[in-house]
C-alpha cells in the first residue's frame, strides 16, 4: 500500500468521524425533507417538460397525418381531372407526410411511456415525502425525549447521591437521638415530681397515724384538742399501762 493511499484513508476516516459526530438527527431530518422537496420540484419540472414535448410531438404527428390525407385527396382530384403529373406530385407529398407522421408516432409512443413513468415516480415521491414528514415528526419527538432523558441521567449522575444520602441518614439519626434525649429528660423530671408528691403524701400518713396514737393514749379523740399544759402524753400513757398490768397480775395471783 502506497503512502498516499494510507494518508488518503486516514484523512477520509477522520473526516467521516467528524461528520458523524457533527450530525444532529433533528437537523438531518429537516434537511432530508428539504432535499426531497427539492427533488420533487425538479421531478415536477421534468414531468412538465416531458408533457410539453409529448404535446408538441402529438401536434406535429397530427399535422403530418392531416397533410398526408389532404395530399391523398388532391391526388384523387388530379386523377379525376386527367392530370397524372399533378396526381403523381400529390402522391409524393402524401408519402413524405405519411413517413414523417409514422416517425412522429413512434416518437410519440416513447414520450407517452416516459411521461407515464415520470408521473408514477412523481406520485411515489410525493407519497414518500408525506410519509417522511410524518416519520420526521415522530423521530424528532423521540430524539427530544432521548435528549431529555440523557440530560436527566447526566444530572442524576453528576449529583453526589451517596454522600447526600449518608448526610440525610446522619441527620435522621440525630433527630432520633434528640427525641430520645427529650423523652428521657421528660421522664426523669416526671419521676422527680412524682417522688416529691409521694414523700409529701407519705409524711401526711405518718403524721395522721401519730396523731391518732396520741389521741388513743390520752383517752381523747384526735379532734378534741391538745392535752393540758404541763402534762406529758408519753409519761401518762406509760403509767396507765403499767398500772393496768399490775392490777391484772394481782387478780391472777388471788385466784
Amino acid at each position: 500500500m502506497g503512502l498516499f493511499d494510507r494518508i488518503s484513508r486516514v484523512v477520509r476516516a477522520n473526516l467521516n468521524d467528524m461528520v458523524s459526530n457533527a450530525e444532529d438527527p433533528e437537523k438531518i431530518l429537516e434537511q432530508s425533507i428539504i432535499d426531497m422537496q427539492e427533488d420533487l420540484v425538479q421531478l415536477r419540472q421534468a414531468v412538465a417538460k416531458a408533457i410539453a414535448a409529448q404535446k408538441k410531438t402529438e401536434q406535429q404527428h397530427n399535422k403530418n397525418q392531416v397533410d398526408a390525407n389532404q395530399w391523398q385527396q388532391r391526388a384523387q382530384l388530379a386523377i379525376s381531372k386527367g392530370d397524372e403529373s399533378l396526381a403523381r406530385e400529390a402522391l409524393t407529398r402524401k408519402k413524405n407526410s405519411a413517413e414523417v407522421a409514422a416517425q412522429l408516432k413512434q416518437q410519440l409512443d416513447v414520450q407517452v411511456n416516459q411521461v407515464q413513468g415520470l408521473k408514477r415516480n412523481l406520485i411515489a415521491l410525493e407519497s414518500k415525502i408525506s410519509e417522511a414528514k410524518t416519520k420526521k415528526d415522530m423521530l424528532k419527538a423521540r430524539v427530544q425525549a432521548a435528549k431529555a432523558n440523557e440530560q436527566l441521567q447526566s444530572a442524576v449522575s453528576s449529583m453526589n447521591t451517596g454522600s447526600s444520602m449518608a448526610a440525610f441518614e446522619r441527620m435522621e439519626e440525630k433527630v432520633l437521638e434528640l427525641e430520645a434525649r427529650s423523652q428521657a429528660a421528660f421522664e426523669l423530671g416526671g419521676n422527680d415530681l412524682e417522688s416529691q408528691f409521694a414523700a409529701l403524701e407519705s409524711g401526711s400518713d405518718v403524721d395522721a397515724e401519730l396523731a391518732a396514737m396520741k389521741a388513743q393514749l390520752s383517752g381523747a379523740a384526735p379532734d378534741q384538742g391538745a392535752l393540758p399544759a404541763g402534762s406529758s402524753p408519753t409519761a401518762t400513757q406509760a403509767e396507765g399501762t403499767i398500772d393496768a398490768e399490775l392490777e391484772e397480775l394481782r387478780t391472777q395471783l388471788n385466784q
